[in-house]
């Protein structure tokens, strides 16, 4: 029983001093997507579907929630968010080449079509952040006319 107790201290102890060492947070300041709703110029609920369900993650602001004040959440939100601007990151759409745009908008395609996006672990707590069928053909729609584009070496209008 004793080797119990020691295990529980020390893991408390690790939990409290966790609490003083939080993971940095995605906070820029500005319009940090301008430039990529510049070149692709999506619809008004479209923008609104990005900004409410994909920048938290894709963008270079994250909205935290309370809880993100808690450790171990703080890192495991960190993590998750580290790992979605590695994959689509909104605020560095200028430093993308036309190809890799193209790319992108294409993976946008895909993971809207198979479900994958927005992750279960982001709709558990953002209820809101569920697509409806009809969200999800709006930016479908868009994401393949913007690709067009990028195809014939322009900037969509």
């Amino acid at each position: 029983m004793k080797i119990i107790k020691k295990i529980a201290v020390a893991l408390l102890l690790i939990l409290v001093a966790m609490q003083f060492y939080r993971p940095e947070k995605n906070t820029a300041q500005g319009n940090h997507t301008a430039i990529f709703l510049t070149e692709t110029n999506p619809p008004q609920e479209v923008k609104l579907i990005l900004k409410n369900n994909c920048y938290d993650c894709h963008s270079s602001k994250t909205r935290y929630p309370w809880y993100n004040n808690i450790a171990p959440i703080s890192y495991w939100l960190a993590n998750h968010i580290k790992h979605g601007k590695e994959e689509l990151n909104f605020s560095e759409w200028e430093g993308y080449s036309n190809k890799k745009k193209d790319h992108k908008l294409e993976e946008v395609v895909e993971v809207i079509e198979e479900g994958a996006m927005p992750l279960n672990e982001y709709t558990w707590t953002h209820s809101d952040a569920k697509l409806t069928e009809n969200q999800k053909q709006l930016i479908i729609e868009w994401a393949k006319q913007s690709r067009v584009l990028y195809q014939l070496n322009q900037q969509p209008q």
